[in-house]
């Protein structure tokens, strides 16, 4: 089982109801989105870790490990705001490289960190939904909020066959590594290439054994899961409004004054 899916399990959160979390955590997500303030996306990521942490019960440690992997993307992909190679230095930090300088700008600096804050408030909000609510409950809220029932089975198929393939990788990277196939960079690419192939491979086989499976089963083109189903709270539902409007207010009051003013 991932890591993810483990957690949701263990949540508090867990039996809230699925719908709710789910328009919270897109309504949220939107707003940071269409808004890129810093405003928005402070408190929106700490409202988020309070309510994942504090509320659900995630560990804290693994919280902030699963904020590394797209906080790494972030740097890697903010440097190019950030870092300059210019013949003339700019205001932020200027070292020199020869005839040029290695330089950024206050402005870049500036853009890079909005960036940055509004791209991990947006990754708070997937976090607090898929770290709170099992597969088979955002399915059913999908279900309920009539998406294409196609597009949900794609899902479900696609979450089930992580875990297939994933349990495969797994075995076939112990056997390259008791057979001394991992033991350099060139042996490793071979090997990595080779798991690769393999995982197609048995990923087609697996697909089709699948599919024979429930053609047996009477398969009618609807996979129907069981998911529980938790009544949804009035005065939740109103924290989520009342919430969402005062994250719009802290975005567009500060506009509509400059516009006045």
């Amino acid at each position: 089982m991932l890591l993810i899916d483990r957690l949701s399990y263990r949540s508090k959160l867990r039996y809230v109801n699925a719908s709710e979390k789910l328009l919270y955590a897109v309504a949220t997500l939107a707003l940071c989105v269409i808004s890129r303030s810093v405003r928005t996306a402070v408190p929106v990521f700490a409202v988020n870790m309070v309510l994942t942490v504090g509320k659900g019960g995630i560990p804290l440690s693994r919280y902030m490990k699963l904020l590394l992997i797209p906080a790494a993307f972030l740097i890697a992909g903010t440097a190019a705001i950030v870092v300059n190679v210019s013949a003339v230095p700019l205001d932020a930090f200027a070292f020199p490289a020869g005839d040029f300088y290695i330089t950024g700008s206050r402005a870049g600096l500036w853009q890079a960190l909005k960036t940055c804050l509004t791209a991990l408030a947006a990754v708070s909000c997937l976090y607090f939904l898929a770290l709170n609510t099992v597969m088979t409950d955002i399915l059913g809220a999908l279900r309920k909020l009539k998406v294409p029932a196609l597009l949900i089975e794609l899902m479900l198929l696609i979450y089930r066959f992580i875990f297939v393939l994933s349990e495969t990788a797994s075995a076939i990277r112990v056997s390259q590594n008791s057979r001394l196939g991992n033991r350099n960079l060139r042996t490793g690419i071979r090997s990595f290439g080779a798991m690769g192939t393999a995982l197609f491979i048995l990923a087609l086989k697996r697909s089709n054994a699948l599919y024979d499976a429930m053609e047996s089963r009477c398969y009618d083109g609807t996979i129907r899961v069981l998911s529980g189903e938790h009544q949804a709270k009035a005065e939740e539902i109103l924290l989520i409004v009342a919430y969402e409007a005062v994250l719009a207010l802290i975005w567009l009051m500060p506009l509509w004054l400059e516009s006045r003013f």
